[in-house]
């Protein structure tokens, strides 16, 4: 905390040392702190954490007496603290709550949820202190609390999945019943939940139809606004960890809800995952024509090498023997196979652009291009830039061309700007017509190429969505002071000009450097033509080498488990694990226990069987429901800061507040 937060929490008032100096001088040193701590969270200490050195000294100074140092502060469970408690909050007057404030409590943590970010039960837990501290309410212990802010969030959950299958028409809720008793079927549980795989076009035709269905279903995501996707996030991690079976168990409302709210953030993560096959594939069909061109332009080198001798000799044979045979004359010279190479290498001849425009167009007709329908159809590409609208305006026209059969069409039904300069010669044939297939891969590079400047956004999608939605709220009105705070020019031909400098720049410093660097050669064959020579092992920083050594001297034998156990025991960063189910069963010491065992496991790449097999009391299913239910990325990322924010505040003891 900051200076001025840390005074405003220890700081006693005139009021205050007043009632404090009721007391006797034995006292009032315990009195004060229960005091400015229940002013600054709304409960009493009752938590070894509690306690503040800090806090404990700059009290002591304001009453003018010293910090026992021989004893504990206080015991929170004595009989004087609890009469100090009582008349601290008459001092302060705030009652103990009564049914009807546990009620009013309940159904403010309701729709705290409802309107806040899905925080932990810790964090909602110190919220409703605060609140109750603000209404002079006081709850009496934190068993008490955290079952009203549990029950709270199971009610919030339990409402949200009520509302998300009551709003469902019931042709969607036996579309859902039967991909639930059908988990292996078209449109199955389990399909729903497999991935796209590789970049094929099968799976490109399997997410299409995924998609299709889903769509179908016309799942309505409106009751949802307002409501953190946190939240949808956690509910999803619940369906991710469940079979069809578990998922069948649960109560109509509860099951469709789950299996509803799944569908909906499936359906974007799907449309992501299609959109990255399209990009994958449309790269994959460019630089596999580009690789045979350069191949077979390399063949053809080699077989027609000397053809400008070969051609001088045939030249000498025609003008000794003018009226003889071409049997007797030529082929001598030049065979039959070295003469239909010159012919091909003939044929072939052209830009090398031309020459990889022609085998990505058969690539494309004879293969991909079944998947231009499925995924037209449901991809909805959207631009908030006017430039890049004769590419949505193509990719209506050619779907109705598609639809029409059409494959050469005039010239003038492109729309106009979509056509670049490099690709008029390819789509458009001698006659003046416009070849469709051609046409389609023209566009598609084009939509590659903008899809990941994020000119163009997919409707539906999380990854690939509007960009106007990632930025703040008040970014028109703001928007100078977000540019400076970032750094970066307001003008776009600034912005574009510093990187070409830098780019530039860099360049040149490879380019004197080069030649004299003699860890760095360039090749003129093979696929990686810069070689570099590979850097020799760095020596192992002194830093880590002395750390390593106290660690021994200090806790010798110490396994990295052990390491791991003392820091959550110094941190606490298990409590950033939540469990995703609606209820804990497991007790603390066993949830934490395996907890530990499975982040060990997975950490290290040993594997929960591999620890589970070397560990007594505990078996791979444990620690396998254990990494369901409550490892995830939030979780992960929520307990590295509380390490290291720890490991600063030793670091940097003076201002960790």
């Amino acid at each position: 905390m900051s200076d001025r937060s840390f005074l405003e929490c220890w700081s006693l008032n005139f009021n205050d040392m007043e009632f404090v100096e009721a007391f006797n001088l034995a006292s009032r040193f315990r009195v004060a702190f229960q005091l400015r701590f229940f002013q600054t969270h709304g409960r009493f200490p009752s938590r070894e954490q509690d306690l503040s050195s800090e806090g404990l000294e700059y009290l002591a100074q304001q009453l003018d007496v010293k910090v026992p140092v021989d004893q504990e502060p206080f015991d929170y469970r004595h009989v004087n603290a609890r009469r100090h408690r009582v008349a601290i909050l008459k001092h302060l007057g705030v009652r103990r709550a009564t049914d009807r404030d546990r009620l009013a409590l309940r159904s403010w943590i309701f729709e705290d949820c409802r309107r806040s970010s899905a925080p932990t039960v810790e964090d909602q837990v110190a919220s409703a202190y605060a609140w109750c501290l603000s209404n002079s309410i006081y709850i009496s212990s934190d068993k008490i609390m955290e079952r009203l802010v549990r029950s709270a969030r199971h009610d919030f959950l339990k409402d949200l999945l009520a509302s998300t299958a009551r709003i469902l028409p019931a042709n969607t809720r036996d579309q859902l019943e039967k991909s639930l008793s059908e988990p292996r079927g078209p449109g199955g549980f389990h399909l729903m939940k497999n991935g796209v795989g590789a970049a094929t076009l099968a799976n490109v035709l399997g997410a299409c139809d995924r998609l299709t269905f889903l769509a179908a279903l016309n799942l309505s995501s409106e009751h949802l606004a307002g409501i953190d996707p946190a939240w949808i996030s956690m509910l999803c991690r619940r369906v991710e960890r469940e079979n069809a079976s578990e998922m069948r168990r649960h109560s109509d409302d509860r099951r469709i809800g789950l299996y509803a709210l799944y569908l909906m953030d499936r359906q974007r993560k799907l449309t992501d995952d299609l959109v990255d096959l399209f990009l994958e594939i449309t790269h994959r069909l460019q630089t596999r024509s580009r690789r045979r061109v350069i191949a077979k332009i390399a063949s053809d080198i080699e077989r027609v090498y000397g053809k400008d001798r070969l051609l001088c000799a045939m030249a000498e044979a025609a003008i000794e023997e003018p009226e003889g045979r071409v049997i007797d004359v030529i082929y001598p010279v030049a065979s039959v196979a070295k003469l239909k190479a010159v012919i091909e290498e003939y044929r072939a001849s052209g830009t090398l652009d031309k020459r990889i425009q022609t085998v990505m167009r058969g690539s494309y007709a004879n293969h991909y291009r079944r998947m231009m329908p499925a995924l037209l159809s449901v991809l909805h590409f959207r631009s908030n830039n006017a430039v890049w609208r004769p590419i949505l305006d193509a990719l209506e026209r050619i779907i109705e061309w598609r639809e029409e059969g059409r494959r050469t069409v005039p010239v003038g039904d492109a729309p106009a700007g979509s056509i670049p300069a490099g690709w008029k010669e390819f789509v458009v044939d001698d006659t003046g017509r416009l070849n469709v297939i051609s046409y389609e891969i023209c566009i598609l590079g084009q939509l590659r190429s903008s899809i990941r400047a994020r000119e163009i956004w997919v409707e539906g999608a999380d990854r690939y969505r509007n960009p106007d939605h990632d930025l703040p709220a008040d970014f028109d009105e703001r928007r100078a002071s977000y540019y400076a705070g970032l750094g970066l020019p307001q003008d776009a031909q600034a912005f574009v000009a510093n990187i070409r400098s830098e780019l530039e720049d860099e360049l040149r410093l490879l380019n004197e450097t080069l030649p004299k660097n003699d860890k760095v050669r360039l090749r003129t064959t093979g696929d990686n033509r810069i070689c570099i020579t590979p850097f020799e092992r760095q020596p192992e920083p002194a830093g880590l080498i002395n750390l390593k050594n106290e660690i021994g001297r200090t806790w010798p034998m110490t396994s990295l488990l052990d390491v791991l156990k003392e820091t959550a025991l110094d941190t606490g960063f298990l409590d950033c694990f939540e469990s995703s189910a609606s209820r804990e069963v497991l007790t603390e010491d066993v949830r934490n226990r395996r907890l530990l065992l499975t982040l060990y496991g997975v950490g290290t790449n040993a594997g929960l069987n591999r620890i589970a097999t070397g560990t007594e009391g505990v078996s791979i299913d444990e620690l396998a429901h254990v990494y369901r239910r409550y490892v995830n990325a939030t979780a992960l990322r929520a307990a590295c800061a509380k390490v290291a924010n720890a490991t600063l505040a030793i670091r940097d003891p003076v201002n960790r507040h």
